[in-house]
């Protein structure tokens, strides 16, 4: 293989990771606008047909729960007095057809001066790439209350860089 050939191969993987990487990052930041929006057809969509919500309430299983929790009474409730679910930075790991992110999120509720975050949850979110899109198989959220689970949830998503992390000007990222 000729060294322009190479190239050309090395910089189409990484075009491809970045792809990748943006279409799960819009994926997964459509939650909040659509679950503070209501929009139960939005949210459900960015599941699996047969994909899981686990959060430590209880555990939504398939599209149809996961709508019918976005339209159910107590998240109407929330919706209606004023909320946000907002999202951290994501830690995405895409390995071929799969990916898994961690990040933390929030509930914030209006209050009367004001909001107040209700909730601070670790978040699992694991991914299958099918028929060219990416879809959600499993969330696994649970609140940060200083026991183990959380913090566990949390370090199973940390790995150390596998890429090098590259500063202005550098051109290693050729090699």
């Amino acid at each position: 293989m000729s060294d322009t050939a190479a190239l050309v191969e090395r910089l189409a993987r990484r075009v491809e990771q970045l792809e990748d990487t943006l279409a799960i990052q819009q994926l997964i930041t459509t939650y909040g606008p659509a679950v503070d929006s209501g929009s139960a057809e939005a949210v459900g969509a960015l599941w699996t047909e047969d994909g899981v919500y686990d959060v430590d309430s209880g555990a939504y299983r398939g599209r149809a729960e996961i709508q019918a929790m976005v339209r159910s009474d107590a998240h109407q409730g929330l919706i209606h007095r004023g909320c946000g679910h907002l999202l951290d930075p994501l830690n995405i790991r895409v390995d071929g057809d799969t990916a898994v992110v961690t990040c933390h999120s929030q509930l914030v509720l209006k209050a009367d001066k004001g909001f107040r975050v209700a909730r601070v949850t670790a978040n699992r979110w694991e991914l299958v790439r099918s028929e060219g899109r990416w879809a959600v198989t499993l969330r696994v959220a649970r609140v940060l209350d200083g026991g183990d689970e959380a913090r566990e949830l949390l370090a199973s998503g940390v790995h150390p860089p596998t890429a090098p992390i590259l500063h202005p000007g550098a051109t290693d990222f050729l090699s």
